[in-house]
């Protein structure tokens, strides 16, 4: 479909409270959190049942994106993508505020998601945005190990011994296909990007309660079909930190590249076929299209319709930005 009016997209945030949130995303992201001080994700582009992204301003403003994929098709997303996809999104993009360790989980991939729920499954990474002195995660285990032996590090109370534990520094990146146990640790603000499922199987939640006193429901059983048990040498992706633009992920699922540049970059996005999204992680500056320009700022997130197929972004400073698209 022709669609001259589409133009870089701004979402509404949708901002969820939690047990382990902060002020963070408020602070430093610039999210309007209001008086709360456990604000733990913002949702930037949802296609989420009940989470539907609505477009922030412009023309489309108040437009749902659900609708606009149904209006503009492979306009909007890419014709590739939208044949894959139809009208489901295929990308939940968040911003993570751990004031407090989150659980310990797992999600399912494609396959079991799939059978158990009619949902995709849920392979992610992680960008730190910032991080607290001695700031950590987990992901993955420190040892091969088995069912057997999982449930027996479980049911003694030593689970987090058969984890691994990684320190987390601003710029680190995490990949984590579905499967791998994993955490966002106290003290960090995440850039996340996953496919687009809200299926969690909880594991451990460090006997936390919530306001009314109740511990969170635990998904033990569920989690052992989808847990991947191996260990792998390497969790965190190793990259040149002082590259301009370097790819940082390549999945089926997404491509995540980090743009650092405080002078202009022009991106050729003509033989994507795939929507493009830009998570503005630091600096502010300018989108131009060559039909219009829009203004961008850190904590920014936007979404680039498929028609867009070249783009040039113009700093005012020292910009840092996440661009992820659907691949080939």
């Amino acid at each position: 479909m022709s669609s001259p009016e589409l133009y870089p997209l701004k979402f509404r945030p949708i901002l969820k409270n939690t047990i382990w949130g902060g002020n963070k995303l408020g602070k430093i992201l610039g999210k309007p959190v209001g008086k709360h001080d456990s604000c733990g994700e913002s949702w930037e582009i949802s296609g989420v049942e009940g989470n539907i992204s609505e477009v922030q301003g412009g023309v489309l403003k108040g437009e749902k994106l659900t609708h606009l994929i149904e209006k503009y098709k492979g306009a909007l997303m890419g014709n590739k993508v939208y044949r894959e996809f139809g009208e489901k999104f295929p990308l939940l993009i968040k911003y993570i505020d751990a004031n407090q360790d989150l659980s310990i989980q797992v999600h399912p991939d494609n396959a079991l998601a799939k059978k158990r729920h009619n949902s995709f499954g849920k392979t992610e990474m992680w960008y730190v945005i910032n991080a607290d002195d001695d700031a950590s995660l987990i992901s993955g285990f420190n040892k091969a190990t088995n069912s057997r032996e999982y449930l027996e590090y479980f049911n003694s109370g030593r689970l987090t011994e058969l984890l691994n534990k990684e320190p987390a520094v601003k710029d680190d990146v995490f990949f984590l296909p579905a499967g791998r146990v994993h955490t966002i640790g106290q003290g960090l603000l995440i850039a996340e990007i996953q496919q687009t499922s809200d299926i969690t199987y909880r594991i451990y939640d460090f006997d936390r309660v919530d306001k009314d006193g109740k511990r969170r429901q635990l998904h033990v059983e569920q989690a052992l079909a989808a847990i991947d048990f191996n260990f792998y040498d390497n969790y965190k992706t190793a990259y040149d930190r002082n590259e301009l633009s370097v790819e940082l992920v390549r999945s089926n699922y997404f491509v995540c590249n980090r743009i650092l540049s405080a002078t202009s970059v022009n991106r050729d996005y003509a033989t994507l076929d795939s929507f493009v999204i830009l998570m503005v992680l630091e600096g502010e500056g300018e989108l131009n299209t060559g039909a219009g320009s829009y203004t961008y700022t850190k904590g920014d997130t936007y979404l680039i319709p498929a028609t867009i197929a070249a783009l040039k972004i113009k700093p005012k400073n020292t910009s840092k930005i996440l661009e992820v698209y659907i691949p080939s």
